[in-house]
């Protein structure tokens, strides 16, 4: 069995006294103290997050925004530089291999950024079909680290530790945008994204510049209440924010239609990506699953695959992701049903171990920040 890898940060965590899992192929903190706490913090205040098993494929070249349109499903060439993209790698039947950011960072220079487990997959499958384009790939994955700043006090943390200069860059920074700056010293490609539903953003950077960062934003977060926050939490947060988790809500075997993500899907551009030709078909063929949200009645909560059913009959679809809510206080879940009891408002059941519980139907997401 291959050890897993360990990122840049691995002592740091290791000091904070991180329980450690296996995710993707990496040694990754799990928590450091309760996961209640963690998920508070970054929905109040802030949580600090190493995300440094995420991939980095930078693709540069005069081909580069025509090689990804037509290795990717969304358009990237419609964007501006400075600008990010979330959008999908399929294979030729329209099934998800990983679902990505990609960055625009200059007009023949993108970043593709793929999930932990997926990096391999990912950088391989780009080099497959970058033939026939003058485009050159570098797989950055284990040089480059990640870190992410979520929550309400993202701003005024990162802020502080900016040159006076760039300050207001972390104010003017629009979502979905990324931009080279300084960050206590360090040079980073600071971006405004993030997977939890809170305001956030996540710094690249070279992983000999990790550890000082990463001590750097706990010492200047910790008067705003930031503290580290762990894989568990990171999961609890996107699911109340109603974020896909690959492996759960995507997968091969799903079509961007069955997870709630046709429109990231581009039939307008000219290129033909791969898995395009099954797409156009899928795309008007009727649905046997669709993505949606459950509330549940109880206190129970389901499972990834636990089986969701008509009320007293027979089984309609599968629970992807779910768990308590800890910032609603009621369990939440997404599934995979028949369309035919997607409607908002239908009750269902979830066989929770053997015994059925009712659940609602409800849109996504879950929880949505003020604003």
């Amino acid at each position: 069995m291959t050890e897993p890898k360990r990122t840049a940060l691995y002592d740091e965590h290791a000091q904070l006294g991180a329980n450690f899992t296996e995710f993707g192929g990496w040694e990754m903190p799990l928590r450091y103290s309760r996961e209640l706490a963690e998920h508070q913090a970054v929905r109040e205040a802030a949580g600090l997050f190493d995300l440094s098993h995420m991939g980095e494929i930078r693709v540069t070249g005069p081909d580069a925004a025509r090689f990804l349109n037509s290795a990717l499903a969304g358009n990237l060439a419609a964007i501006a530089v400075g600008r990010a993209k979330y959008s999908l790698l399929t294979n030729e039947t329209g099934g998800i291999i990983d679902d990505l950011i990609t960055y625009r960072l200059g007009d023949e220079e993108f970043v593709v950024v793929p999930n932990a487990g997926n990096a391999e997959v990912v950088s391989a499958t780009l080099a497959e079909r970058a033939p026939g384009f003058n485009v050159v790939l570098e797989d950055e994955s284990l040089t480059t680290g990640l870190i992410a700043v979520q929550g309400p006090k993202s701003v005024e943390i990162l802020r502080g530790l900016m040159p006076e200069a760039q300050q207001a860059l972390v104010d003017e920074l629009k979502f979905y945008s990324a931009a080279d700056a300084t960050v206590a010293g360090v040079e980073v490609l600071l971006a405004r994204t993030g997977y939890t539903g809170e305001d956030g953003f996540e710094l690249y950077a070279a992983n000999d510049d990790l550890p000082a960062l990463w001590r750097a934003l706990l010492e200047a977060g910790e008067p705003h209440g930031l503290i580290p926050a762990g894989l568990a939490c990171r999961d609890s947060l996107r699911m109340e924010a109603g974020m896909p988790l690959y492996g759960n809500e995507l997968g091969l075997d799903i079509s961007p239609f069955e997870a709630g993500l046709g429109g990231v899907v581009s039939f307008k551009k000219e290129e033909s990506f791969v898995g395009r030709e099954a797409l156009e078909t899928a795309k008007d063929a009727p649905r046997t699953r669709v993505l949606v949200g459950l509330r549940g009645q109880g206190r129970r909560a389901g499972r990834a695959g636990y089986t969701v059913h008509v009320p007293g009959g027979a089984e309609i679809g599968r629970i992807t992701s779910g768990q308590p809510s800890p910032t609603l206080g009621y369990p939440i879940a997404m599934a995979q049903i028949d369309p035919a009891y997607a409607e908002i408002g239908t009750t269902v059941e979830v066989d929770l171990r053997g015994k059925r519980e009712p659940f609602d139907v409800v849109e996504l997401p879950f929880y949505q920040r003020a604003k």
